[in-house]
């Protein structure tokens, strides 16, 4: 990770910059809620899609925020771009859903645009009388692609996208190929009754875990000492070791049984075990008895596992370190992008508003990634599922998708005037030291 340089451990952080106290009325009123609208929505990058939805020149999607809408589409030039999705005659809206066209005619009265945005032609232009086409195409918004992801600002004045995000985040995704990865497994949005933030507070802390994932204590390390993080502008990460847990009083062979034991929980490791046991099977005596040489662990032999078989796969991972051959990185791109990633594999969550801007209503999006050699990604390929009725998660999303209402609930008890976060909640802390900063009026 190229900005390891910028990681500090847990020791070194400073608590007295964060605020450790969140009022709750930040994710119940429709104030603040409207003020997030104007002062984060209006103006910051977000992540609006993926390229891979929009591969052929005219394939288009809508993308919408509150009661904003815009299209995405894919020019001739094989450029993404984004328009607000109005028709500049009378307003109508030009399309809703995705599909594919040559060129987008409004339904109302006909106007037809191309798809770098220009007016093309009128409907009975006698009728219309003179006009500069030139000055009526549709509106654009900024749009750029990075790590495989649609981002798009509705700020026509933004800053490129590469200010927003900065070299640390671009620098230190760049080498996990995410471009390359196709949604596998799970591909799902829907409404949640929480607030937006409510989500992102969630997935940027392990403390829950003792609560609400009890099955995850055997694998999973909850020990912030170990733990690095990363702020960069906006944005976050924090890097926790993927290892066995309690590993320091496990001999060798306890060691392998708990790597064995991973694929209940991380189930992309079972791709990685055949590679595995060969590896453990070469330390192994006449007498089967386990030796490993000193300073190799099983998690050692997992990293080594790991880019034997990705590389045989056909993925460049000579950028990565051994740590992100099994780490697991959480990163936050600021304001509703979630991400944990190690080589090969990353899963997604995003929250934003619901369109009837209840405060107490959101909308998350789940996607997992993994990479796959370019002539297995149609046939892998997870298609989104959108409003599922009773749909079951994996159990450990499970269980959150069931939490996150709960707590929406007691957030909203008049009488809990604010929330008080434990230090291993840094992430959120951090977080919402930038909301504050936008509310503020003083965004980067």
């Amino acid at each position: 990770m190229k900005s390891a340089n910028s990681m500090k451990w847990f020791s070194e952080l400073d608590f007295e910059r964060l605020p450790m106290r969140i009022s709750t009325d930040r994710y119940t009123s429709r104030e603040i809620q409207e003020r997030e609208r104007e002062l984060i929505w209006m103006r910051v990058w977000q992540v609006a899609g993926r390229a891979d939805e929009l591969p052929n020149a005219g394939d288009w999607k809508e993308y919408r925020i509150f009661d904003q809408s815009y299209l995405l589409v894919r020019g001739s030039d094989g450029k993404v771009r984004g328009f607000v999705n109005a028709c500049r005659h009378r307003g109508n809206a030009l399309c809703q859903g995705k599909g594919h066209t040559a060129r987008f005619t409004c339904p109302y009265h006909l106007w037809s645009y191309g798809l770098d945005g220009r007016l093309l032609a009128v409907a009975r232009p006698d009728l219309v009388g003179p006009i500069d086409k030139s000055q009526h195409g549709l509106l654009q918004v900024p749009v750029e692609c990075f790590a495989g992801f649609i981002f798009l600002n509705p700020d026509p004045k933004a800053a490129p996208l590469a200010d927003f995000l900065g070299n640390d985040v671009i620098e230190g995704l760049a080498p996990y190929r995410l471009e390359e990865m196709t949604p596998v497994g799970l591909n799902v949005r829907q409404s949640l009754d929480c607030n937006w933030k409510v989500v992102m507070d969630a997935f940027s802390e392990g403390y829950h875990i003792l609560g609400i994932h009890p099955q995850l204590l055997r694998v999973i390390v909850i020990d912030s000492n170990k733990n690095r993080f990363g702020f960069f502008g906006d944005h976050s990460v924090a890097v926790a070791p993927f290892e066995v847990a309690n590993v320091e009083g496990f001999g060798p062979e306890k060691q392998i049984e708990g790597i064995r034991d991973l694929p209940e929980t991380f189930p992309t490791v079972a791709e990685v075990l055949p590679r595995f046991e060969a590896l453990v099977q070469a330390h192994r005596g006449a007498d089967g008895t386990l030796q490993l040489p000193e300073r190799v662990t099983a998690r050692i032999l997992l990293q080594q596992a790991t880019r034997d078989t990705l590389s045989r796969k056909g993925l460049d991972v000579s950028g990565l370190t051994d740590d992100q051959m099994s780490d697991n990185q959480g990163w936050v791109l600021f304001p509703n992008f979630f991400m944990t990633i190690r080589a090969g594999e990353a899963t997604v969550i995003m929250s934003v508003p619901h369109p009837d801007a209840d405060p107490n209503r959101c909308i998350w999006h789940v996607t997992s990634y993994m990479w796959l050699p370019p002539d297995l990604r149609a046939q892998y390929r997870a298609e989104l599922i959108e409003e599922p009725k009773d749909y079951k998660y994996f159990l450990a999303l499970q269980q959150d998708y069931e939490q996150m209402p709960r707590q929406q609930r007691g957030l909203r008890n008049r009488a809990l005037e604010h929330m008080s976060l434990a230090r291993e909640e840094v992430c959120i802390a951090r977080f919402h030291s930038v909301v504050d900063r936008y509310l503020g009026g003083k965004a980067a």
